[in-house]
């Protein structure tokens, strides 16, 4: 059984060591396409190295045996995350093509609902997946959000920093961490804010355009949580034994993009 568990973990780490390596390949890319500079270079390996790091930790600790098709999926986008934090880092020195900026975002953005029927159809949902998928969205709003502050003010990294603060106020009263009930409203919101930002900052609209669409996603998320965070504090005390772990996804993944169907987001978090 010993040897069965060293084999699966070191064909876990070749895989998520691929995955490393195609982030330094496009980032490679990126570097003689347009001539990427140090912040971006140095942003770009740090984000690969982390998600290699923390993904390999949480791959041992829940003694995850495949990695499965939806992981790599999702490893795909992260890859492609990296890219783009790549990208907005070397843009407080340049600004990079907006189309392949655009480009490579969409693409994140679209895969975000490929992994989660490639689990289903698969039969390879897991925990770890879910929380995994999350991260990588929440991640790719923060960056997105960073992006677009530069040109409409220090006021739309409330998008992006929304979820974290959350999480933060969760740990000081879990009582943010009872269950929440079905809302397609909160799916909404999360799936309109990765696109919201991304149309602002591809520049198609016009100025007063794009300021007021990313007005109305931050408008809408403050809402969706300022909702359901009324609804936890009126039911703090619960009813029967409460849930501790999966309402706190749900309610994080308002601010997530192109949000995957809520059967993948019930699972445990295992990775904090």
């Amino acid at each position: 059984m010993a040897l069965i568990n060293t084999y699966d973990g070191r064909l876990l780490l070749s895989e998520t060591t691929v995955g490393a390596g195609a982030q330094v390949l496009l980032l490679a890319f990126l570097g003689t396409a347009i001539g990427l500079g140090p912040a971006g270079w140095l942003t770009g390996l740090a984000f690969g190295l982390a998600t290699w790091a923390v993904l390999n930790r949480a791959l041992l600790r829940t003694r995850t045996r495949t990695f499965g098709p939806a992981n790599r999926v999702t490893l795909g986008r992260a890859i492609l995350v990296g890219a783009v934090t790549a990208l907005v880092a070397d843009s407080f020195q340049s600004s990079p093509p907006v189309s392949l900026f655009v480009g490579l975002t969409a693409v994140a953005l679209i895969l975000d609902g490929v992994d989660g029927k490639v689990a289903r159809r698969t039969g390879t949902s897991t925990a770890l997946g879910a929380r995994f998928d999350m991260e990588v969205d929440a991640f790719l709003i923060l960056v997105l959000s960073v992006y677009v502050s530069m040109s409409m003010g220090p006021w739309v990294l409330l998008i992006g920093l929304m979820r974290y603060v959350f999480v933060a106020a969760a740990k000081a009263m879990p009582w943010l961490n009872g269950s929440l009930p079905h809302s397609m409203a909160r799916k909404t919101v999360a799936a309109v804010q990765g696109v919201f930002l991304l149309v602002a900052a591809s520049g198609l609209l016009p100025y007063a355009a794009g300021f007021g669409l990313v007005a109305l996603a931050l408008g809408s998320l403050l809402w969706s949580f300022g909702r359901d965070i009324a609804w936890l504090f009126r039911n703090r005390e619960g009813r029967g034994e409460p849930r501790v772990t999966a309402p706190v996804e749900e309610t994080m993944t308002v601010t997530v993009a192109l949000e995957a169907p809520v059967e993948r987001r019930t699972a445990e978090l295992v990775t904090s």
